[in-house]
């Protein structure tokens, strides 16, 4: 299911910068090379589908986000820790003062 939704979420990614790149910030766009009035679809009819599309695929990116994160896949009970856990349990305190050999070492040389 996982994996779904990613796919998913992928589409509606790469729509929503293709609406987004079809859109022109001065309000012209695609809708400017169509000046004609005698369309059934004008320019502003045009604008106004970009922008619905652009809130829609945004609120379907959000929502499937949200139901993306409840699929993820979780570790096992019987799987090994974190490394990063473990290493943190087992670390050296670095405040501790090491333990020095309170008698010289046996000469074996003779």
């Amino acid at each position: 299911m996982y994996a779904l939704i990613t796919v998913l979420i992928f589409m509606v990614c790469i729509l929503l910068v293709l609406i987004v790149l079809v859109q022109d910030s001065k309000g012209g766009g695609l809708a400017s090379n169509f000046q004609s009035s005698g369309q059934v679809m004008g320019v502003r009819k045009t604008a106004d589908f970009l922008e619905k599309a652009t809130w829609g695929l945004a609120g379907a990116l959000l929502f499937l986000a949200v139901v993306g994160s409840a699929f993820i896949p979780r570790a096992q009970g019987g799987v090994e820790e974190s490394k990063v856990q473990h290493q943190i349990e087992n670390a050296i305190d670095p405040t501790q003062v090491p333990n020095f050999p309170t008698t010289a070492p046996l000469d074996t040389s003779k």
